[in-house]
């Protein structure tokens, strides 16, 4: 059972916990999973998660509203995603114009948060065995392949948006998984987290501003129904992926674990800071672009960073940033467990 009673201290850090689920989720190599893991609200977001089931809906199909808020543990869920919606029109634009300006520097910190997340997953780990260093090996091994699988190109078929939300939504779900990472490869990053995100915001602010123009523009009008779609496969999908992570965390917590350890080390090659993009090109060496004028992304070229320049040693310290911002969450999770 979780808690029910929550302070307005707990409900404005659910918030903002979600605020850095949502902006973890924008950035390909991150997994909101990892915030939740570390903060140590993961068992309960997927367990309420899985609440949302066939009892659910029979509750809220009879009308019985305050019964299927409080099954689904709806104050936390809510508190949770509202976060993350905000995030999606403020943080995650923030990242955008970092990443474009200061992109070394964005990567660091958040290299330094998937370091300091596998000293926390890991500190408190003593199940080592057979079994355990096997699946620890295979996590690895899978986070290592996905960091070097090439992007296809984009396709903005429904059905395929459909999927992408199933599957990208996985690393809300999955520490370590960034769901981001898997719409570059998929070839649908621009479209589904960049443009359809642009293009809600924009008639947003134009419905504030009484402008309806928005329904003659036909572009515009694609762009979000392709998001309403992407939204309700990535609805579908954490509903349906928290089932069976739930079993499985029920069933074979440490073998979890370990894959998770493992698979969370194998996917530091997505956020080395230290890379050059590749962007596809045609037989005469001119650049391939998407439908919107894009340039699509064939891989990332991995260097070692040279010491003589200054910007290597301010990367550095934005690692250690990163480091201690998980040992920050790490702190407060242990205190406000004390308090519980």
């Amino acid at each position: 059972m979780y808690n029910s009673h929550r302070t307005f201290k707990d409900k404005f850090f659910l918030v903002i916990k979600g605020l850095a689920m949502g902006a973890a989720n924008k950035v390909p190599g991150v997994s909101g999973g990892i915030v939740a893991f570390v903060a140590g609200f993961y068992e309960e977001f997927i367990g309420s998660l899985r609440k949302v089931n066939g009892k659910a809906f029979k509750l809220l199909i009879g009308g019985r509203f305050k019964s299927f808020y409080r099954y689904i543990n709806g104050r936390f869920l809510g508190l949770l995603i509202f976060g993350m919606l905000v995030s999606y029109f403020s943080i995650s634009k923030l990242l955008d114009y970092f990443i474009e300006r200061k992109e070394l520097y964005v990567w660091s910190l958040f290299f330094g948060m998937i370091l300091g997340s596998i000293y926390y997953i890991s500190k408190d780990f003593d199940h080592w065995n057979r079994k355990t260093i096997l699946s620890f090996l295979i996590g690895i091994s899978t986070g290592i392949s996905i960091s070097f699988l090439s992007p296809a190109t984009q396709n903005d078929n429904l059905l395929f948006v459909f999927f992408c939300g199933m599957i990208s939504v996985s690393g809300m779900a999955l520490p370590g998984l960034s769901g981001s990472f898997i719409l570059i490869l998929l070839g649908n990053y621009v479209l589904l987290l960049v443009d359809s995100v642009n293009a809600l915001y924009d008639t947003f602010a134009e419905i504030i501003k009484a402008d309806f123009s928005f329904v003659e523009n036909t572009k515009r009008l694609d762009t979000l129904k392709i998001l309403a779609v992407f939204t309700t496969g990535s609805l579908v999908g954490l509903v349906t992926l928290s089932h069976l992570l739930n079993y499985v965390l029920k069933h074979f917590k440490h073998i979890t674990t370990a894959v998770i350890i493992g698979f969370i080390t194998g996917s530091l090659g997505v956020v080395w800071p230290w890379k050059k993009t590749i962007f596809k090109t045609d037989a005469t060496g001119a650049y391939l672009h998407d439908s919107n004028g894009v340039r699509i992304i064939e891989n990332y070229k991995r260097f070692i960073p040279h010491f003589n320049h200054s910007e290597t040693y301010i990367a550095i310290v934005f690692i250690i940033i990163g480091i201690g911002i998980i040992l920050a969450l790490d702190w407060y999770g242990q205190k406000s467990r004390k308090h519980v």
